[in-house]
């Protein structure tokens, strides 16, 4: 088939790269404006954007999709379908339109479970212990076309954002290309998402990713993981903000550590929650490079009874 991609961030690539590989026609990529980035706050292009500049691709990044500059390329491009990848923004009936075959969006939840923009965080810091990718119909609702095919992934005790989203992203570009495939052989069969089950997963704000000592240690690790590698979680100790990397939870601790309270031994830092203790991982002060809990407690010099707040 002749197809347009759509998609913006790393997760992406997978997907292009699978496609590239399958035989279909990749005619051009859209994805959103290149966006200012670093220190310099240069403009940078998309992840999506940057492969189909090393290939020779037509990149296409409208301001939004209705521009109807935008459309009446798509138009004269004459795509038979448009296989979307976290593409970032809302298509409107008349693009959807344009394509015989329509827009396939890959979700990285089981549909209807997390529809919205963080379907794989929401996942980790609700504590699901399966979750997978879905190849849907694009439609005018907010993730709710009918479904091509699933996959499901298990979610690790350890699994931050990041870990998981790297699995689901390379699983899922098999399943868009499967799905790709039997739309153009005709055997393609979507089926409407169950009224059963919906629940929605918008993006995390820094808010989110506040860590609550008050919490479990579960929740606490939950957060902390599902938080990695962004929005960041972080909390503050004497005023200063400080990043938190992944923790362990520890079945058995010290006594009496209240939620937040540091306790600094030899090899370890422990910081209280409501339940037992989590062991802290990597830690990022303010204007810091990243360094063990180890390292940067020897250098704060943390006192008894201090707690991150």
């Amino acid at each position: 088939m002749r197809l347009i991609f759509a998609g913006t961030p790393a997760v992406a690539v997978p997907s292009l790269d699978a496609i590239a590989a399958s035989g279909h026609e990749l005619v051009a990529v859209v994805t959103r404006p290149d966006a200012p980035a670093g220190r310099g706050r240069r403009l940078v292009r998309s992840p999506a954007g940057a492969w189909a500049d090393e290939r020779g691709i037509e990149v296409l990044t409208p301001e939004k999709p209705r521009d109807p500059e935008f459309q009446q390329r798509l138009r004269e491009l004459a795509p038979d379908c448009v296989p979307v990848v976290a593409y970032g923004a809302l298509v409107p009936p008349s693009a959807l339109e344009i394509p015989k075959h329509g827009w396939v969006n890959l979700h990285f939840s089981l549909l209807p479970a997390w529809r919205g923009a963080a379907p794989v965080q929401h996942a980790v810091l609700h504590g699901d212990e399966v979750t997978g990718a879905s190849v849907f119909e694009l439609e005018a609702g907010l993730d709710t076309g009918p479904v091509y095919g699933t996959l499901t992934e298990q979610i690790r005790f350890s699994d931050t954002s990041g870990h998981l989203l790297e699995r689901l992203a390379a699983d899922g570009a098999g399943l868009l290309v499967a799905v790709l495939d039997a739309i153009e052989a005709g055997t393609a069969r979507a089926h409407p998402q169950p009224h059963d089950g919906v629940t929605f997963a918008p993006k995390l704000t820094p808010e989110d990713a506040r860590v609550r000592w008050d919490d479990p240690a579960f929740a606490v690790d939950r957060r902390i993981r599902a938080c990695t590698p962004a929005p960041g979680a972080w909390t503050t100790l004497r005023d200063e903000r400080l990043k938190l990397g992944p923790v362990r939870p520890i079945a058995n601790g010290p006594a009496g550590l209240r939620p937040g309270e540091l306790l600094v031994e030899r090899r370890q830092v422990l910081a209280g929650t409501a339940t037992t203790p989590v062991i802290l991982g990597e830690v990022r002060a303010a204007g810091k490079k990243p360094m063990s809990a180890t390292d940067w407690a020897r250098g704060m010099r943390i006192e008894a009874g201090e707690k991150l707040a």
